[in-house]
């Protein structure tokens, strides 16, 4: 399957804006996953006999997730506010499933769910910063313009990039909207695998697209904030520059 990404990136000549093709980094994402998910196989059982070892590792998953999602969304310093909206989605989520009995402190059910969270608020928070960024990038004219009509900074970029970012729910929605007509999610069939009842297995399966749901909204949010307050932003390229 991993050859056949591959090959169809290479032939169809697959690549981002800079003319980076993808069928590398789709390899390399390949072999990384299935390196991680061995080390984390392997340590997984031993982790969660500790809460200090448990928290290390809940710790680490949140890093990664920032340093992920930052440079995906720009190439400067601004890259650590991606912690804001992963950590203001996630946080609160995870509390609250935790002080309702739906998670129990363990280990075992605290690392799956606090890392589908931690990978939804990923994903939200790089499409968000990603699709305004580019946004505010391509309708540059626009905002100047809203600033000379008298528009503080802050709401002339909110009037172009909201709407793009705001696009960074729609895979979110589109699944839990399908949910059991198109798709049946990891945690609904790995509990069926496990022995759980179908209910049990649907119960649980709606908190947490409900909770990433909630996360995303989240970030989406905060990183819509960020990028309109020109925290989070991108470096100038030449012809830019020049512009200014």
């Amino acid at each position: 399957m991993l050859a056949a990404a591959v090959t169809v990136a290479a032939l169809t000549r697959l690549a981002d804006g800079k003319e980076r093709g993808y069928a590398r980094a789709i390899a390399l994402a390949g072999l990384r996953a299935a390196l991680q998910l061995a080390a984390v196989s392997a340590l997984i059982g031993w982790v969660v006999r500790a809460v200090p070892l448990l928290l290390a590792f809940l710790a680490l998953m949140f890093a990664v997730a920032v340093r992920t999602a930052g440079r995906r969304v720009t190439d400067n310093r601004t890259w650590w506010w991606a912690a804001l909206p992963i950590a203001a989605g996630v946080v609160p989520a995870v509390l609250t499933l935790l002080l309702t009995g739906l998670v129990p402190v363990k280990g075992v059910a605290l690392v799956p769910i606090t890392g589908i969270l931690i990978g939804g608020a990923l994903t939200g928070t790089v499409l968000a910063g990603r699709r305004a960024l580019d946004e505010l990038r391509i309708r540059h004219g626009e905002v100047e313009a809203g600033m000379a009509l008298g528009l503080p900074p802050r709401e002339a970029r909110l009037e172009i990039a909201r709407p793009a970012a705001s696009d960074a729910l729609l895979p979110g929605l589109d699944q839990t909207r399908t949910v059991g007509l198109v798709t049946l999610p990891g945690a609904f069939v790995g509990m069926l695998l496990g022995g759980a009842s179908p209910v049990l297995a649907g119960v649980v399966q709606l908190f947490v697209l409900v909770a990433l749901m909630t996360v995303q909204v989240v970030a989406v949010a905060v990183v819509l904030e960020l990028v309109a307050r020109g925290l989070l932003h991108r470096s100038l390229t030449l012809g830019e520059a020049e512009g200014e």
